[in-house]
């Protein structure tokens, strides 16, 4: 499908691809870096706060999550309304406020309600940014954009937690709070001050009822859009899972606490190739089909992995490899699929891309979060519960495949 060319006279100015791709993937970096940054403050945040039930401390990840989709229904209608510059300054300022009041919690419940309005306000830079990418792109052309920004989003929060652990061993956990807020505040300004808007007024869409409610009408009725986003649920519902209990994993069930933060980056950095193939190739086999055989790959390698834990035939010295392998699987997954299933479920939404990103990405988050929360409480010092999830999730997301089109 060809790129989408707005009117010369409402063209907007576009920056060279590396650093529009870098600007964005620094905006949907928020995201990635509130959550990893926080993997390594967790048992610190535990022990201080909740320290009756350490399980708590991973609704820390779970609540942020359900912040974002909720901020979501709302980041994209309002990013149509007034442009998508606005929208990402709104959002970075309830986010600073969220993080600025996480520093000074003194219970769990109310670092809770902080990281919910964090969440709430990481809703903006990723909701936006997909609109903005709609705004110039469509179609393998979409698909291809976002690969590359995913590309950058996955390989550059890998230093999260160790950045996470260096901040905490200087100022403790409050200080990686504060490092949101610079982290919030440098990508607002990097926009600002180099790209230009993308919705000309004329595009507008306002916040009315009316037109509003036949947006999301026009939405939720596209069974495309629909299929895509139940896919997208599975996807983001098995990865969280892990993430939810990722630091357990790594600390209490393998023995790497003292070495996580170098495990998780060796992990993030290569399941970003997955994000470069995808680049590389969805221009000749399409978004569809590259999600779909990712998904069965999954399946089968999840599969594999909970009959050889079951099993206990593994032995001793590749319990560990066996599982970085599968957990590095489940991020490849990730990168080889959300991007095409963005592409997939916005090519005919570009009018209405901020309603219809919001929406895609509201339902995908808030129901994801319904499978991870259980999935991380059930964590009982294996890898059992994860690897059962990915494995259902995956086999239904290959099932959904056979019924999208490109």
């Amino acid at each position: 499908m060809s790129v989408t060319t707005p009117e010369p006279d409402a063209l907007p100015r576009r920056l060279a691809l590396p650093e529009f791709v870098a600007m964005l993937a620094f905006l949907f970096a928020t995201i990635a870096f509130s959550i990893d940054a926080m993997l390594p403050a967790l048992p610190d945040i535990a022990a201080e706060l909740t320290p009756d039930n350490v399980n708590r401390a991973q609704l820390i990840l779970t609540v942020f999550m359900a912040g974002m989709g909720i901020g979501t229904l709302f980041a994209g209608p309002i990013s149509d309304a007034i442009g998508r510059k606005p929208a990402i300054y709104l959002g970075t300022a309830i986010y600073v406020a969220g993080s600025i009041a996480a520093v000074f919690s003194q219970s769990i419940e109310f670092l809770l309600v902080a990281r919910f309005i964090q969440g709430l306000g990481a809703s903006g830079p990723r909701i936006i940014g997909m609109a903005l990418i709609r705004d110039l792109y469509a179609g393998r052309d979409m698909a291809r954009i976002s690969s590359f920004v995913m590309m950058v989003f996955i390989t550059v929060p890998a230093l999260a937690p160790f950045i996470g652990a260096v901040i905490i061993r200087f100022s403790e956990w409050q200080g990686v709070f504060l490092a949101f807020v610079v982290f919030g505040l440098v990508g607002a300004l990097w926009m600002g001050l180099r790209q230009s808007e993308t919705l000309a007024p004329a595009n507008r869409r306002p916040l009315r009822l009316g037109p509003l409610t036949a947006a999301a009408r026009e939405v939720l009725s596209d069974r495309q859009v629909m299929l895509c986003t139940l896919i997208l649920t599975l996807g983001f519902g098995q990865m969280f899972a892990l993430l939810s209990s990722a630091q357990q994993l790594f600390a209490e069930t393998y023995g790497k606490g003292d070495s996580f933060p170098a495990w998780f980056a060796a992990m993030a950095l290569l399941s970003g190739t997955g994000t470069l193939l995808n680049a590389t190739f969805v221009m000749r086999f399409g978004m569809r089909r590259i999600a779909k055989w990712a998904y069965v790959m999954q399946t089968f390698v999840s599969a594999a992995m909970l009959v050889l834990i079951l099993s206990d035939a593994l032995p001793d010295g590749l319990r560990f490899p066996a599982f970085f392998f599968w957990a590095v699987s489940v991020f490849f997954m990730a990168g080889v699929t959300f991007g095409n299933l963005n592409a997939l479920a916005l090519q005919g939404m570009g009018h209405i891309a901020g309603m219809a990103a919001s929406i895609i990405a509201a339902l995908s988050t808030l129901a994801a979060t319904l499978i991870a929360a259980p999935v991380g409480l059930l964590y009982d010092g294996t890898a059992v519960p994860a690897i059962a999830a990915t494995l259902i999730c995956s086999a239904l997301a290959w099932r959904l495949m056979g019924w999208i089109h490109d």
